[in-house]
């Protein structure tokens, strides 16, 4: 029993490699430019992405900021494709889909995008963490209901295929104003306090898994 729980520490103790995909929440806009965008280490304050509050966590780990600003997720799918997963990733995660919404495509046609890069990153051994996609206090009423019915979707996905899921919507949310974030700069983005909230919360599906 001593052997199998010193196994069980050894193996969550070990460093992980971790890509974060996605859109500007994952580059940190406005407050940083990710590496995609600024080569070959970002510019600005990093603390604007959740990727540096993974890193505050458990700076053991490797964690790969690859956010670009304005993208959807068939131009995160497609950007992915394109390029090799960084050297020993074993883990990434995957937060898009507001940018379809905010251009008036349908969930369905953004869970199709999301449900392909889940799996095409799954076909090379990467464990994927599905994330719900964050409100924006700028936000319809009519990309309210679609964001909801989109994170039902992406709750589904993540049930079906055997993924990792983090309510990063939840963690952004304000929970005293449905559709708005706790704390934002411009109505769009998260504030750095909202995007340590999220980084947090990542950190604690990871551990949990």
């Amino acid at each position: 029993m001593l052997a199998v729980l010193v196994c069980a520490v050894a193996r969550a103790e070990e460093p992980r490699v971790v890509m974060a995909l996605g859109d500007s929440t994952t580059a940190g806009t406005p407050y940083f430019r990710g590496p995609l965008e600024a080569p070959p280490d970002g510019a600005g304050d990093p603390r604007g992405s959740y990727t540096y509050w993974v890193r505050q966590a458990h700076p053991e780990w490797t964690v790969h900021n690859h956010g670009v600003n304005a993208e959807r997720t068939d131009q995160i799918r497609a950007r992915v494709q394109r390029s090799e997963l960084p050297a020993g990733t074993d883990t990434v995660i995957v937060l898009a889909g507001v940018n379809d919404l905010y251009q008036g495509r349908t969930p369905d046609q953004v869970l199709a995008e999301l449900e392909a890069t889940y799996r095409w990153l799954g076909e090379r051994g990467a464990r994927v963490v599905a994330c719900t996609v964050l409100p924006y206090d700028r936000s319809t009423p009519s990309v309210r209901g679609r964001m909801t019915v989109l994170n039902e979707g992406i709750r589904r996905l993540a049930s079906e295929n055997g993924l990792l899921l983090c309510d990063t919507h939840g963690a952004a949310a304000d929970p005293t104003r449905p559709g708005h974030l706790k704390g934002t700069p411009d109505g769009l983005h998260p504030d750095i306090p909202t995007a340590r909230a999220v980084g947090e919360a990542i950190v604690r599906t990871l551990e949990r898994a």
